[in-house]
């Protein structure tokens, strides 16, 4: 009978497991920023939420917990919605150490005993984070290269290093890969806390969300792709008249005298 009821018990604690994962709103479970800096946090939601009201929590338990933003909010912690890539994004600011804890990405379903749809993270203020990049937003043109310096503590150098895409949730790990569709992704762990991303190639379609991570802690970076600069080149004409009089010399020989207006310069 206890063997039943542990069976039980085991059964219930991986559906739990399950459920607590929300499929239809996803965004990363742990991240780390420094102490002062400011994180951009992006959760995505199924396309059936584009005119419901996103909103951010805070709590360990999401019975309890609070609501510090809705969207079209201003301050220290700002909610924007984005429905035409079906997600928002809450923006942090001078984040201090008591912020770290436990937060929510949450959708309004309405409706009586219909609870909203949510998805929990765990993020960590600190004076040396476990991860962490030189710049959170990069920005490089069709056909070049960005290149992504990330730092990690000691506690995690031995960790697997991942840079990873929101869009499709792939990942990429230490060495090259090169695909058809988007951009080649070289990471190069140089040791004592210092790696680097590089995308060469770079298509419009490689533009959005990405995070870095060493083990189960990760950092958000944007990346932006302009357009290749169109390679025309100025040109400039000189137009001009000659007046030729040709005159004969008592000599038989020919004397040419050439006149000549540049028109262009007078004009």
């Amino acid at each position: 009978m206890h063997f039943y009821s542990l069976l039980s018990s085991s059964i219930l604690f991986v559906l739990l497991l399950c459920v607590s994962d929300s499929e239809s709103l996803k965004t990363l479970k742990n991240l780390a920023v420094k102490h002062g800096g400011s994180l951009t946090i992006p959760c995505f939601y199924d396309g059936k939420y584009k005119s419901n009201l996103k909103y951010w929590c805070r709590g360990y338990y999401w019975s309890t917990c609070k609501t510090v933003a809705y969207i079209n909010t201003s301050g220290g912690t700002s909610v924007t919605d984005d429905p035409t890539q079906n997600m928002f994004t809450v923006e942090l600011k001078s984040l201090q150490d008591s912020d770290s804890g436990y937060y929510w990405c949450a959708v309004e379903i309405g409706g009586t005993g219909t609870p909203d749809d949510k998805n929990y993270l765990y993020l960590t203020v600190s004076a040396d984070p476990a991860v962490s990049v030189i710049n959170s937003t990069v920005s490089g043109q069709e056909g070049g290269s960005v290149i992504v310096q990330c730092l990690i503590s000691a506690e995690y150098q031995n960790k697997q290093k991942n840079w990873c895409r929101f869009k499709d949730w792939t990942c990429f790990t230490v060495g090259r890969t090169t695909t058809s569709q988007n951009s080649a992704v070289l990471v190069t762990d140089y040791g004592k806390g210092s790696v680097s991303v590089e995308m060469s190639g770079l298509q419009k379609s490689d533009a959005g969300w990405y995070w870095f991570s060493a083990g189960d802690v990760g950092v958000t970076v944007h990346l932006t792709v302009t357009e290749r600069p169109s390679t025309t080149t100025a040109v400039t004409t000189v137009c001009a008249t000659e007046e030729t009089s040709i005159s004969e010399t008592t000599s038989g020989s020919t004397t040419v005298n050439k006149n000549t207006e540049r028109t262009t310069a007078e004009l």
